[in-house]
Parts: structure tokens; C-alpha cells; sequence
């Protein structure tokens, strides 16, 4: 954690004060004030005002006209926004932590920043047997895909392995293929792919369960690993302003490492300072025999408070740019290809009404519109079983959303848990994706409004590692259909000037309560977070300026970030 500065806070009694951000620090002041500034009250209200936190409760909020409360300690806000803590409705926190202490990719967006990125790695750590991290992006590789031979120009004499942004695929060097025994001869596994050359050599690229064949390569992160990376990821988090998320994957699986025991280790010693959703993950070789742990799991995390393991994930599909998704019609090029379905509609109605009747949440994985649809049938058949149910199911992505479907979400009370920063006309999507939709469904493309207007719930999640996790930056994406400059993948000639489709953009409040309210209420904290209300946790972040600036989200700085009154990220 990074040790507080003196930005605007005073000690009412003893003059300027350092805080510094440690969980667990012994802070003799009991009250805060929060003045100077301007408080969001949530559907787009952001007024002046004060606002008095007394441990770890908000106790007061006043407009600016009223007299300022007393209090131990004094925050000048400069005239920027005091928000409730951002929430994430889709992250994998160990994923994302797991790249920043490994080949992190992620700081630039070209084939040779990649190459340096991945040399440099390998010249400081000579005596790791293979190396592993990601972040890359397609759309600066021919054809959309890396291949062994680029990475063999920079490391041949061990395997490379290197998720893709997406964590939907990796790309791996000779070495890796050598050591998987991956050749010509060795066959596409269920649900997944090896991509091959005009012989049928393999070339680098393996995608969904064909993951799974060189997995075995990289050894299996230690506990402490674990632990260090997750609180890598906590870091930049709470340094985004996020206070609570919920991970959209725990458990082993195709995604990566089980971050369970991490978790609650973090949660015992008091290092895990944010508010955790854990989805746990279905796994879809086992069935509804699984049920019974899913439930001991939920049991053991309530026993100990920190963590809530009510939720279970379930993966349906894959992703458009690999042929992976689920659609209703063949990818526009590709004869009579339809991507891929991991779950039949039988079984997947069947593990639905099993999980809604143990209490779970679903938390469905769908990208194509046939996937999409899917989980709302899944979701009907719940319904018919038991009539309404209260358990507050949702469908992450929504890449392509078919408009027979687009009512159904508030029909069925089913949320739309949206990647925001993934609507915008970068390269990406322009090169790779648009072109296996074609027109007609390219029209359909993250249906955000639609969904809105036909009463349906958004919910917003970055995916990180996938996207950034800066909420302010997918607010201002969803809000414009446009790329952030800031963002260095923000690549296309027309990413920052073109909306992709803007009739689907978002008013500012309902991109913003994504991510606050909203998120609250499909992570079930609700009642305790998401608002600046008396009676709340002090759950806050502290932005440099007027959040109803849209163009200005991009630059905007987090300042402070609290979770229950303590300070956990101060910027220098």
C-alpha cells in the first residue's frame, strides 16, 4: 500500500496529518469530514455538500448551505467528487495479478513492444524453466493471431506461454509446443482449438479447452504466489477506486488457478480489504453432483464474513474473435459455423433450477446471441419451476443480444452485467470481429440502451485482465461509444472519434450507477453500500474533479479510496 500524502487534509485540532493506507493501522480519530466539493447522490445527482463519516459509517450528508458538522479530521475535497466506492461486477483479480508480476503485456500494443516486452522478461530471470504472463492483442498480428515463430526470434530454448487480453487463448513459442508434444498429429480437444498452418502443423495459437494442453507446462502457482498476486490486483483496484468486485471465477478452471485458498487466507489475516463476491466456478465435467461442495464452500466463506460465496459461475460459450461464441447464425465467411456451445440447453436448464433452488446466484458467461439466449431460457425454466425467483441472475458480455431477446432481460429480472469499455470502434473490434458478424448482426452489437429501455438492469464489470479496470474509463465508453485516449489499446483510425453505435450509448447516470448502485445490488450489498447515505459503510473514492465532465473521465485521478472508514490507496 502506498503511504498517504498531504492532499487537502487537516487535523481540525493539530494542523496538516499523514495517514497512511494500511488495513489494519490503529487511526485515534473517530470522525471525518468530507467538504469542498461535490457529493454523488446517485442518478446522475452530484451537488455540493458535506459529508461526516464517524468510524466506519456515514452519519451525515448535507448540502453545502449547511453549517459543516465538526470532526477530528477534515478532507478538502478541491472542489472534486466524493462518490460511494466503485463496485466490479466481473474481474479476476488473481488472473490480473498473476500478469503484473509476470511477462506483463499489457503496457504497449504493438507486435515489437510485445517481442521487447517478453526478451526483457526472460534476460531478468534466466532460471525460471518456462515463462509465462499476457495481455496481447490480435489485432497487431497478421491474420489476427501471434505465431511460435514470432516469439522464437526472442526465446527458443524454453516454452513461452502468453494469454491472450481476452484470456481466452494463449500464444506459445516452438519450445511449448515441443514440451506439450503438441503436433500435427495431435487432435482438437471438445470445446476447443489448435490453430494449424496449410500442412496442419500447429502455429502457435490454442484457444478454449485446447488451453488445457499446455497448461500442464507451467507449474502450478505456489500459496504465496497466489497471495501475492491477488494483492497485486487489490492494489490497483482500490488505486481505481473499486472497494468491493465480484470475481467471475474461483475455482480451478479452464480460466486459471483456484484463488479460493488465497482469498481466504487474505480475509483471515485482515489483508483482503476490499468486499468480495466469489463466483464460484461450475464445473461442467462433474454435473449436479458438484452442488453439495458449491454449498460447503458457501457455508465456510458466510462462517467467515468477509467473503460471499453465494454465486456460482457458469461459462456457456466463448468469444466472437476466436469462433468460440455461441451464435443463432453461422459467423459471416465460415460455412456453417456457429461457434461453440460448452453446455446443452437440457443441461444447462437442469443445473439452472438445481442452483436457484440451493439459493445460488448464476453468473452465465454468454458473448453470442445464441449463448444469450440460452441463459434466458435457462432462466425461464427457473421460472417455470418455481415462479419468480430471488436470486438476482445475470448474463456478463452480451456481445450480440438478438431483438426477440432484448425484452426478456426485465421480463425475467435477469441483470446485464456489460463490459462498457469494449464498445468503441478500435482495431480489434474493426479487423477481428465486426467482419465474422456481418451487418445485420454488427447493428446488434452491445445492446446496452436497448437493453436499459426495455427496463432491463445494467450492471457494470471491466473483465480485467481483458480491459482495464478504471471504472471511470468504461463510464465515459459507455456513455460515448468511443475510445479513451488515454487507453493505450484504444488503436483504430476511428476509436476516438466514430461512437459504435451510438443509439446505444448510455446516459451518464445509468453508466455510472453501473458500477455503483447497481453493482451493489447484484453483489447484495445494497443495504450497506453504493450510496452516500447516514446509516452506510464508508465505502468512498475521492475523484479530482466533476464527474458529470464526460470528455474529462479519461484523465480523471483518483485521490483517496476508503472501505468501512479506512483509508486503503492515497494518491501521492
Amino acid at each position: 500500500m502506498q503511504l498517504a500524502r498531504n492532499i487537502g487534509v487537516t487535523n481540525a485540532k493539530r494542523g496538516p496529518r499523514t495517514v497512511r493506507a494500511s488495513p489494519d493501522r490503529e487511526d485515534s480519530m473517530s470522525t471525518t469530514l468530507y467538504t469542498n466539493g461535490l457529493l454523488y447522490l446517485g442518478d446522475g445527482r452530484n451537488e455540493p455538500g458535506h459529508l461526516l463519516v464517524d468510524e466506519d459509517r456515514i452519519t451525515a450528508v448535507l448540502p453545502a448551505a449547511a453549517h459543516a458538522p465538526a470532526a477530528d479530521q477534515v478532507v478538502d475535497l478541491r472542489g472534486g467528487t466524493l462518490l460511494p466506492g466503485f463496485q466490479d461486477a466481473h474481474v479476476h483479480p488473481v488472473l490480473a495479478g498473476l500478469q503484473l508480476i509476470g511477462v506483463d503485456l499489457t503496457p504497449a500494443h504493438s507486435r515489437e513492444g510485445y517481442l521487447r516486452i517478453v526478451a526483457e522478461f526472460a534476460d531478468a530471470h534466466p532460471d525460471a524453466a518456462v515463462l509465462r504472463g499476457g495481455g496481447w492483442f490480435g489485432d497487431v498480428f497478421p491474420g489476427g493471431f501471434p505465431s511460435a515463430s514470432d516469439l522464437d526470434e526472442v526465446v527458443a530454448d524454453r516454452p513461452v506461454v502468453l494469454y491472450s487480453h481476452d484470456a481466452h487463448g494463449v500464444w506459445v513459442n516452438s519450445a511449448a509446443l515441443r514440451a506439450a508434444g503438441i503436433d500435427a498429429s495431435t487432435v482438437d480437444p471438445a470445446g476447443g482449438r489448435i490453430f494449424r498452418d496449410e500442412t496442419g502443423h500447429p502455429t502457435g495459437m490454442l484457444v478454449e479447452a485446447a488451453v488445457g494442453l499446455i497448461v500442464g507446462l507451467l507449474p502450478e502457482p505456489d500459496a504465496d504466489t497466489l497471495v501475492a498476486a491477488l494483492l497485486a490486483a487489490q492494489d490497483r483496484l482500490h488505486s481505481m477506486g473499486v472497494t468491493a468486485w465480484q470475481d467471475a471465477a474461483v475455482g480451478a478452471s479452464d480460466i486459471g488457478p483456484d484463488a479460493l485458498p488465497a482469498y481466504e487466507r487474505t480475509a483471515a489475516d485482515g489483508r483482503l480489504t476490499a468486499r468480495v463476491v466469489a463466483a464460484l466456478w461450475w464445473d461442467r465435467a462433474r454435473g449436479l453432483g458438484q452442488i453439495d461442495d458449491l454449498l460447503e464452500i458457501r457455508d465456510r466463506l458466510a462462517a467467515g464474513g468477509r467473503i460471499d460465496g453465494g454465486t456460482v459461475k457458469v461459462m456457456v460459450d466463448g468469444m466472437v474473435e476466436n469462433r468460440t461464441a455461441a451464435m443463432l447464425e453461422p459467423f459471416d465467411g465460415h460455412g456453417d459455423d456457429r461457434g461453440v456451445t460448452f453446455i446443452a440447453q437440457e443441461d444447462l436448464d437442469a443445473l439452472s433450477v438445481a442452483l436457484d433452488a440451493a439459493g445460488f446466484q448464476i453468473h452465465y458467461h454468454a458473448v453470442g446471441d445464441g449463448a444469450v439466449r440460452s441463459c434466458l431460457d435457462a432462466v425461464e425454466a427457473i421460472h417455470a419451476h418455481r415462479g419468480a425467483t430471488p436470486n438476482r441472475h445475470h448474463i456478463a458480455h452480451l456481445d450480440v443480444v438478438d431483438d426477440a431477446d432484448v425484452a426478456r432481460f426485465a421480463a425475467l429480472d435477469v441483470s446485464a452485467n456489460v463490459t462498457a469499455l469494449w464498445a468503441r470502434t478500435d482495431e480489434e473490434i474493426v479487423t477481428r470481429k465486426l467482419p465474422l458478424l456481418g451487418p445485420e448482426r454488427a447493428r446488434r452489437h452491445f445492446p446496452f440502451a436497448s437493453i436499459a429501455e426495455a427496463g432491463g438492469r445494467i450492471v457494470g464489470g471491466s473483465d480485467w485482465p481483458v480491459t482495464d479496470p478504471n471504472p471511470l474509463w468504461s463510464v465515459r465508453t459507455a456513455v460515448t461509444r468511443t475510445g479513451v485516449p488515454e487507453d493505450p489499446h484504444a488503436i483504430g483510425t476511428d476509436v476516438l472519434t466514430v461512437p459504435l453505435l451510438a443509439e446505444q450509448a448510455l446516459p451518464l447516470s445509468a453508466a455510472l450507477d453501473a458500477y455503483l448502485s447497481q453493482a451493489a445490488w447484484i453483489n447484495r450489498l445494497e443495504q450497506t453500500t453504493g450510496a452516500l447515505r447516514e446509516g452506510m459503510l464508508a465505502d468512498l473514492v475521492w475523484i479530482d474533479r466533476d464527474v458529470r465532465d464526460v470528455t474529462g473521465l479519461g484523465a480523471a485521478r483518483v485521490l483517496r479510496t476508503v472501505v468501512g472508514g479506512q483509508v486503503v490507496y492515497e494518491a501521492d
